[in-house]
């Protein structure tokens, strides 16, 4: 039996051109996952996942890695993705389970919860930089996807406009470091006030310049945490009792939260790897 043709899918050729290639290849459903925060030192880590509708319906005006994009661009085309979207999901990782279990491990459980929980089952996976297995659903991940791919650029938007919304809630409890500006990214102003009153519970306290400010930079994360603050118990995406559901919170009151999925993920287990089906080439930039 002859292998399929080989489908080259050119940079140049626009947003939506890799999920029309996957459509034509009979993958209705084309899914794509992007965090937002790996290089943040304070607030969660957010991953979001988003299938678009095929064809002109699942086109949306300003659709960009959310990188590129200004506050209210981001705001406006978010609004579009919960409005036009076939699914989408947004889980939130807390700073303490990232200092536990590591910042990518973290990162991939979280974008396979999201996928895991859209309400449309997808038929192809695309993911942003990292490959992420245990999908049931073959998967390719791509070297900047936010500005490849429509259905990453969408859950890149999301994932950042939720977590920028909570950042600015946390600058109204810890006002001392300015988070409703720089977002928990290590800037000089975060540094400085970092340096003046050290880290509050929203840090994390496994990255070197907020464990360097805590005075206690030779324990480990977990015993450079503030004693005072007694943190609220929730199932953490490692807790294999716990369920989803218990788990969705209600204080980030984002529109259209009824149609998505919005909480901090929890019961993922590492999966055997689902199978890799690799049918583009990607011209330009590479890993």
């Amino acid at each position: 039996m002859l292998a399929p043709p080989r489908t080259v899918v050119r940079r140049e050729a626009g947003l939506y051109a890799l999920e029309q290639a996957l459509q034509r290849r009979g993958f209705r459903h084309v899914a794509g996952a992007d965090e937002a925060g790996r290089g943040a030192c304070a607030g969660p880590l957010v991953a979001a996942a988003a299938i678009l509708p095929e064809g002109k319906r699942g086109e949306i005006p300003g659709l960009a890695d959310s990188k590129l994009l200004t506050a209210a661009a981001r705001e406006r085309v978010y609004q579009q993705v919960v409005a036009k979207a076939l699914a989408w999901s947004v889980m939130i990782i807390p700073p303490t389970e990232v200092d536990a279990r590591g910042l990518h491990v973290c990162n991939l459980a979280a974008m396979r919860r999201a996928l895991a929980s859209l309400t449309v089952r997808p038929d192809y996976v695309l993911t942003d930089g990292f490959p992420v297995d245990g999908l049931g659903a073959p998967g390719l991940a791509v070297w900047k996807g936010d500005r490849v791919a429509a259905c990453v650029a969408a859950a890149s938007v999301l994932a950042k406009v939720t977590r920028d919304r909570l950042m600015v809630e946390l600058d109204s409890e810890f006002p001392l470091y300015g988070f409703a500006v720089h977002k928990g990214y290590i800037t000089d102003d975060h540094t400085a006030a970092l340096t003046k009153h050290g880290p509050c519970v929203e840090h994390r306290f496994s990255y070197v310049n907020v464990a360097a400010a805590s005075g206690r930079g030779n324990r480990p994360p977990r015993a450079r945490r503030p004693a005072e603050r007694v943190m609220a118990a929730v199932p953490t995406l490692f807790d294999e009792t716990a369920s989803f559901d218990a788990a969705v919170t209600e204080p980030l009151l984002l529109p259209g939260a009824a149609e998505g999925t919005v909480g901090v993920a929890s019961g993922e287990q590492p999966q055997p790897p689902a199978s890799v089906v690799e049918d583009k080439a990607m011209e330009g930039e590479k890993r």
